[in-house]
């Protein structure tokens, strides 16, 4: 197998953290996001999409990392990802939330448009606009993942055993930290970002984005205060 990808990734961290902590073997291809090369060929002719990441798997060429992480899970035998139907059903059902409501405004109205020339608005009204929409939003979501999909009673999204949502969930979430957002006031956020944080792995696949994180330390965002 081969994984395209970029180490800082929100997306891209989540499949490879769930790949080293179960000892699946994959090769890595560094996309640079940085250069635009996911915008070139080789890449864009691989991934007509532009965005990393993406698994080679034989002749099986996948998309998406919500897919990726409920092939490898499925390829392994994985209890993260349950048989049973209806354990199966909530890890698919907030990994869709995850996708759609939550990653729609934290990242893309919130903390990309702040942290990537290509996705800043073109006047500063606009980017002023975009920020403050995305603020009122993504604290709305932050707060509905904190009370409803974790909950006070819950180490882990879908229960007290860990799944592939927690994987995902974690690389989205922990986007807000390069902003600086102060997740005291999310003590289950918090509580479940810290379990995933013990995971073996969780340094090492993690060394690029806590790079990031250190290098705009000190710049202005926009947060959620």
């Amino acid at each position: 197998m081969k994984l395209y990808m970029h180490p800082v990734s929100m997306t891209c961290r989540p499949v490879r953290l769930f790949a080293a902590d179960n000892n699946i073997a994959m090769d890595e291809e560094f996309v640079d996001l940085m250069t635009g090369a996911h915008m070139q060929p080789p890449y864009s002719t691989i991934n007509p999409n532009c965005l990393v990441p993406l698994l080679e798997d034989g002749d099986l060429k996948l998309t998406e990392s919500s897919a990726i992480l409920k092939y490898l899970a499925d390829k392994i035998g994985s209890p993260a990802y349950p048989k049973d139907l209806k354990q199966r059903a909530k890890v698919n059902e907030v990994m869709d939330w995850i996708n759609t409501n939550f990653y729609r405004e934290w990242g893309y109205n919130l903390c990309y448009p702040q942290l990537f020339p290509h996705l800043k608005r073109r006047s500063d009204e606009a980017q002023a606009a975009t920020l403050e929409f995305g603020q009122q939003n993504a604290k709305r979501w932050l707060t509905l993942l904190n009370d409803y999909w974790i909950g006070p009673n819950k180490t882990y999204l879908v229960g007290n055993t860990i799944t592939i949502a927690d994987y995902f969930g974690a690389g989205i979430v922990t986007l807000g930290e390069i902003i600086g957002v102060d997740f005291a006031p999310y003590p289950n956020v918090t509580r479940c970002l810290a379990a995933m944080k013990k995971l073996p792995n969780w340094g090492k696949i993690n060394e690029a984005f806590d790079g990031l994180r250190e290098a705009v330390k000190g710049q202005k965002f926009v947060t959620l205060a």
